[in-house]
């Protein structure tokens, strides 16, 4: 047993003895309907989850944003160091509900998993944390350090006021380590450690034609297209080998450090199974470096979604009046959406100026290094809970709000998942494995005891 598991070995073993009582609080937890943009119901989740905390010992109060609420809390621990938990209790819809085993807001046990929306991503996970501090205030009265609790209530949406509302209360959030759990394990099963986030940029681009649709031989040679308009503009923004060729595209991108690279080299990666596991008869990605690299250091620049004439029952040979295609771009560190965002309007001015362009949306990309001391301290204790070294990782190929965090704040962020691989979130029969929800409230407790440690290093130092 190592030292941090020895000394909250009081902590842990009582989340054993409250297996049934934690159980029930998130059979609660997820019986609420919360699905993001839903007011009446966000709000209500809100005040359920502000009562949990306050059950569990944590002072807590609802915060106002311009949009859905925010479940603040805080309590004192025995080291004045500072981890702010960040989580959301906001949920995809459940459509199509006939695909579900059983009713989404229904928790039913079915082979040692939760099914209900909400169990993964990200109720169970943003509880684990309130557990574990739960679990230390139960028997040894504190938690080992300050904690703060940022429970977001539109993360689904894209978490479009949190921006604001943490430059409004820098004072009041600030941290010394920001901690998200949130996603699923790596795909090998092994427990995973993230330091930073993919950011992105989404646009709509629509060309129109004539007044109506036309008759595609009455007309034809006689009025534009504006399908091939998009498809004409399209290909002037990438190349056949792949590479964006949007001047000033890959301005800011950040290249891996050799220390990144060795992380990248480690992580398990085979390419049959991973091109069986996306319907692939073959990849042309050669090692688990080249997969890194592509996923986490290297942006995108993807067509979501392209729509133009008719594509239903019957044929209608038709000249469309209007087309428009959705395109989304994943940054890096240290790529600037409104920068892209700027580029990419540039570019379809110069090329087809009477394409009407459309900010869907943005989100910074986000960077910790993984080399920093409390960064080994995670992974230590991550390594510690699961009794298996995690796969560390520099970055998520997806997106989350972590900018906040690591722009506004400036505190180091780093994200662990909890949940299953397999957790089937945004989709139906979303489930939580009843062992990787225990499993994540110990590892919150052996991390709050490793970052005790770290705090009191850093002192003796």
């Amino acid at each position: 047993m190592t030292g941090s598991a020895a000394s909250c070995r009081p902590a842990l073993d009582h989340v054993d003895r409250r297996r049934d009582d934690y159980l029930d609080v998130l059979f609660e937890l997820v019986r609420r309907p919360s699905v993001s943009g839903h007011a009446a119901e966000v709000n209500a989740c809100a005040a359920l989850l502000e009562e949990i905390l306050l059950d569990a010992g944590i002072p807590a109060r609802i915060l106002a944003t311009d949009g859905a609420p925010v479940v603040f809390g805080e309590l004192t621990g025995r080291s004045p160091f500072t981890v702010l938990f960040y989580g959301h209790y906001d949920v995809q819809p459940p459509e199509p509900l006939e695909a579900w085993d059983s009713p989404p807001f229904e928790p039913t046990i079915r082979g040692g998993r939760v099914y209900a929306r909400g169990t993964g991503d990200n109720k169970g996970q943003l509880l684990a944390h309130v557990l574990a501090v739960r679990s230390f205030l139960e028997t040894t009265g504190a938690p080992p350090v300050h904690v703060k609790f940022v429970l977001d209530g539109e993360e689904e949406s894209g978490s479009p006021h949190l921006h604001d509302f943490v430059e409004r209360n820098r004072e009041l959030l600030a941290a010394d380590l920001v901690y998200t759990a949130d996603g699923g394990y790596h795909d090998s099963g092994l427990p995973l450690v993230c330091f930073g986030v993919r950011g992105i940029v989404t646009v709509e681009l629509e060309a129109r034609g004539a007044a109506r649709d036309l008759h595609s031989g009455n007309r034809g040679n006689l009025v534009p297209n504006p399908a091939w308009r998009l498809i004409d503009l399209l290909r002037t923004m990438r190349a056949p080998d792949g590479r964006v060729t949007i001047e000033g595209f890959y301005d800011g991108v950040r290249e891996p450090t050799a220390f990144e690279l060795g992380l990248l080299a480690r992580a398990p990666f085979d390419r049959e199974e991973f091109a069986q596991s996306v319907g692939l008869p073959t990849t042309d990605i050669q090692d688990g470096t080249d997969y890194g690299r592509r996923l986490m250091f290297e942006p995108t620049f993807n067509i979501a979604g392209f729509s133009s004439g008719h594509t239903g029952e019957g044929l209608r040979t038709i000249i469309p009046s209007s087309a428009a295609v959705r395109l989304d771009a994943r940054l890096v560190a240290d790529q600037d959406p409104d920068r892209v965002l700027e580029l990419l309007e540039a570019h379809a001015r110069a090329h087809a100026p009477d394409v009407t362009v459309r900010s869907l949306g943005s989100m910074r990309p986000s960077k910790t290094s993984p080399e920093l001391p409390v960064a080994r301290r995670i992974v230590d204790a991550v390594a510690a809970a699961r009794g298996v070294e995690p796969v560390v990782v520099p970055c998520l190929g997806g997106s989350l709000p972590d900018y906040v965090w690591t722009h506004l704040l400036g505190a180091p962020s780093v994200v662990v998942p909890y949940a299953n691989p397999d957790e089937s979130n945004h989709a139906p029969n979303e489930n939580l494995e009843v062992e990787a929800f225990f499993a994540g409230i110990k590892t919150s407790v052996l991390v709050l005891e490793a970052l005790r440690r770290h705090a009191e290093g850093a002192i003796a130092a």
